[in-house]
């Protein structure tokens, strides 16, 4: 019996190596030295879009910092609706034309994944 320790993308595993007849050999693998990185959480799904409102839609990954809009508010082509930091850089999500705010998608803190609702307008 032979002990190995192999590096497989960058984690690496203690192995005993057995020789069980001429020539030939198996693995049993042990428990990985190090344990590998846990696979990030998914974002959950946009929120349907309100009855007869337009979505603006996230033009990128990132986490809603500011929500400056609420249901209701009657809002102006350039006004900003959301807050929104990509790539450790603040960027303002604005209204593409004048109209009312008719549900709002996101909350402070949440991650939105590109082309997910943030706001419906009507």
């Amino acid at each position: 019996m032979k002990n190995l320790k192999i590096t497989v993308n960058g984690v690496a595993y203690d192995v005993q190596v057995e020789e069980v007849g001429e020539g030939a050999v198996s693995a049993a693998p042990a428990a990985p030295a190090a344990a590998p990185a846990p696979a990030p959480k998914a974002a959950p799904a946009p929120a349907p879009t309100a009855a007869g409102g337009e979505p603006v839609n996230s033009p990128m990954p990132g986490t809603v910092l500011d929500i400056k809009v609420k249901v209701g508010d009657t809002v102006k082509s350039g006004d900003t609706l959301i807050v929104l930091e990509a790539m450790k850089m603040e960027n303002a999500i604005v209204a593409p034309k004048d109209a009312k705010v008719v549900a709002v998608h996101v909350t402070k803190g949440q991650t939105v994944e590109s082309g997910g609702a943030l706001v419906s307008l009507g």
